[in-house]
């Protein structure tokens, strides 16, 4: 099966894109500032980070990319 590139999966419903990450992506690391958690997962040749909020207990987000400040934050050795 050919890699899933980050536009083919933008234009995939978002229950989709859920689908793809909790199915086939590879989780990566955690953060949690305050009451939300993030959770980046790799996915082919892209990321995705989940937003979840704690205190409503409920995912709120999800962010897709390739570089950037995003998947700066998760390198704690910088």
């Amino acid at each position: 099966m050919s890699k899933l590139s980050l536009y083919d999966f933008k234009i995939l419903s978002d229950h989709e894109q859920y689908d793809v990450v909790f199915s086939e992506g590879t989780f990566i690391d955690a953060l949690i500032e305050e009451n939300t958690r993030y959770a980046l997962y790799a996915v082919d040749l892209f990321f995705v980070e989940i937003e979840y909020d704690v205190a409503r207990n409920k995912i709120v987000g999800k962010t897709s990319f390739v570089t950037g400040e995003k998947l700066n934050r998760y390198s704690k050795f910088i």
